[in-house]
């Protein structure tokens, strides 16, 4: 009797606990922590992270610094209220250094790490940009712009601010060419190491510090990065050796210990093609190379290079997953060192690569950071639990990974989320999500929009259709010289695979989606009539005037193909304001002012048609200060509680209310109350 009486109440307490948790809002989204810049000791000891929370007062984000022991233990505040950016441990690890801004110019500041305060390094006429240490630890090497004389500033700040467009080093902006400075941390003294009229992109020294690695362009078109080159200079001299010439962009230099060779990655050695970026090794005295990587078809990322040269650790995406991965520089054999169903990162190794910190995340759980020895991967220590709210407090959505065939047979994968109290009687409205890119992807990583949206009773699909990355190159160029048509396709087949199975209510339809997903969304308004709503978010109507105004290069060369003059028809066609007239859902744009990728006007365009149509509602929300990706917190909340309004309003015909944001005067009032 007692047994049962017990077994009774702890049934009680976990219906009790269940019943306590409430469904996710945009506010919890707000309020949640975020991790930053974690990075791990060269010794493998300790580890440095950031917490960035929300300062609602201020309307922004602030980011602070924390230590703790890779055991997990002593955690503690480790920057001052002036914090940093850009952290990097010297290699011997007597130093942090960070970045802060001294009379708005941002400057390198280094910090003992046995204790004591940071203390500034340069005083450069300039901003520094990115830095890295010496491999002696006795230097740093820094990126600046260089700057104005004073006569030149006299001049600008008279009135001649006028803009040379597209005439280097400007492009569409002003634009200042920059060098590669070298810092002695003895006598602080800089001394400049490249001389050509250039702008540089990234830069690798080599072990024994006698030759520099680094990518420099001599113009500033928009769209055309891929125009920069690998160079090789050797320090004191002042020609550099250039190793590449094509047309394909090159990144992540990095030198093996032999002085001699080095890696860098590229989708392809001759022309900026839509592909994957594999891994290349490289003679630097003869330029002779050759692609290591092509035994991994995913989406690679963040290598790390043993101490020996032999090996390379990385972050590698395969479908919705991410795990950790190696690869064998000299046979190109691929080793997987984790199976988490879910996304984890690497953030950074110690100096010998016998230790690695990363993060995990799954649809369930926000990411956080753990740390392993890379033999004992299957049992690390968590050093962080941010968000404890969302475990214990908030009801979340259920999900699967499903997968389905396109119209011409094709296999297209996505997420299916469910609310959790889900009744399974048809008549559940519908939210379709598109991701952005075209080559981006949806993955089994925690994104509280999808809870927010489960909470309100929504079934939601967000399908990886063809043109996503991390499904292999032949999947990748899949919608070439095909955009909003095949992808369409997979869209629409992998809704009805959800009416079909009788989940869904057909007649209760929405559909939203940010940049390339605000674009195809746009194209899926104009071709069917069956979603009662649309968000369309920082898009592009109309390819030809875009061209000239925002990004050209990948619907040029890839996703229409040609130029507005040399192929009108197809920029013409595949442009959603050209059909304008055939749409006949209510469409909701939202874009930042300051959008450089997807120019706001792109969404004025298609508004501006369809206010003047006449045949659906329209509103058009333009958010100051904000890019392609919106910084402030209040923006943020109003993109988000707009959207969610206007879905409510034309999908269910409710006048949604939206939740209480309390300011921080009105919690303490609330609190005192209670």
């Amino acid at each position: 009797m007692k047994k049962l009486l017990l077994l009774s109440l702890m049934m009680f307490m976990g219906f009790h606990a269940i019943a306590q948790k409430r469904a996710m809002t945009t506010d919890d989204y707000l309020n949640m922590v975020n991790l930053s810049s974690p990075l791990i000791s060269p010794d493998g000891e300790f580890v440095v992270f950031g917490k960035t929370t929300l300062n609602w007062d201020d309307n922004k984000y602030e980011t602070k610094y924390y230590r703790i022991n890779s055991n997990g233990e002593n955690e503690y505040q480790y920057l001052g209220k002036e914090g940093g950016s850009d952290l990097k441990f010297s290699p011997d690890g007597k130093y942090l250094s960070l970045k802060r801004s001294v009379d708005d110019k941002s400057q390198i500041f280094l910090l003992p790490t046995a204790g004591g305060e940071a203390v500034q390094l340069t005083k450069h006429k300039n901003s520094v940009g990115s830095y890295e240490w010496a491999p002696d630890s006795k230097s740093i090497f820094f990126r600046s712009d260089v700057p104005k004389t004073k006569e030149e500033e006299k001049e600008y700040k008279a009135g001649y601010d006028h803009l040379f467009v597209d005439e280097a080093p400007n492009g569409q902006q002003e634009g200042e060419w920059s060098h590669i400075w070298k810092l002695d941390l003895d006598t602080k003294e800089a001394t400049q190491i490249t001389h050509d009229e250039h702008i540089v992109g990234e830069f690798e020294v080599s072990p024994d510090q006698e030759k520099i690695l680094y990518t420099a362009r001599f113009e500033n078109r928009r769209n055309q990065g891929n125009l920069s080159e690998i160079y090789l200079l050797t320090i004191g001299d002042s020609m550099a050796v250039q190793l590449t010439d094509n047309e394909a962009p090159e990144n992540s230099l990095t030198w093996l210990p032999d002085n001699e060779h080095f890696i860098f990655s590229a989708a392809d050695d001759e022309k900026h093609e839509l592909r994957q970026d594999k891994l290349w090794k490289m003679n630097a005295s003869n330029k002779e190379y050759e692609m290591i990587s092509g035994n991994f078809n995913g989406d690679l990322r963040g290598y790390y290079l043993s101490e020996d040269g032999e090996t390379l650790y990385f972050t590698g995406s395969v479908k919705t997953k991410s795990n950790l991965f190696s690869l064998n520089i000299e046979n190109g054999r691929v080793t997987q060192h984790t199976d988490h169903i879910g996304t984890l990162r690497v953030a950074d190794f110690d100096k010998d690569r016998s230790k690695v910190l990363f993060t995990k995340e799954d649809v369930s759980t926000p990411r956080d950071l753990h740390v392993a020895d890379l033999d004992k991967l299957s049992n690390p220590t968590r050093l962080t639990d941010l968000n404890p709210l969302v475990r214990d407090s908030l009801i979340l959505a259920d999900h699967d990974v499903i997968t389905w065939n396109s119209n011409d047979g094709l296999e297209v994968e996505g997420i299916k989320y469910l609310p959790n109290d889900l009744n399974e009687n048809g008549e559940a409205p519908f939210l379709l999500h598109i991701h952005g890119g075209p080559a981006g992807v949806f993955t089994n990583s925690f994104s509280a929009r999808y809870h927010i949206w489960a909470g309100l009773g929504y079934v939601q699909l967000a399908p990886n259709v063809r043109g996503s990355t991390a499904y292999g190159d032949e999947f990748l160029r899949g919608n070439m010289r095909d955009i909003g048509d095949g992808d369409y396709r997979d869209l629409m087949t992998g809704v009805d695979k959800l009416i079909n199975e009788g989940q869904i209510d057909p007649n209760k339809m929405a559909v939203r989606g940010w940049s390339y997903g605000g674009i195809l969304g746009g194209t899926v308004i104009t071709k069917t009539d069956r979603f009662k709503a649309a968000s369309l978010g920082a898009m592009v109507s109309d390819w030809s005037s875009e061209y000239a105004l925002g990004f050209n290069y990948d619907v040029r060369l890839w996703y229409i193909g040609g130029e507005p003059w040399t192929n009108p028809e197809g920029f013409r066609m595949r442009s959603p304001a050209t059909h304008a007239a055939k749409v006949t859902t209510p469409t909701l744009f939202l874009h930042g002012a300051n959008d450089r990728v997807d120019t706001p006007e792109q969404s004025m365009i298609f508004f501006t048609y369809l206010k003047d149509i006449g045949k659906v509602d329209t509103r058009y929300i333009r958010f100051k200060r904000e890019g392609h990706g919106f910084r402030e917190p209040r923006n943020q909340r109003t993109r988000d509680i707009e959207e969610i309004k206007w879905i409510q309003k034309y999908t269910l015909g409710e006048e949604w209310t939206p939740w209480e944001r309390l300011d921080k005067k009105k919690d303490e009032t609330k609190a005192d109350n209670d």
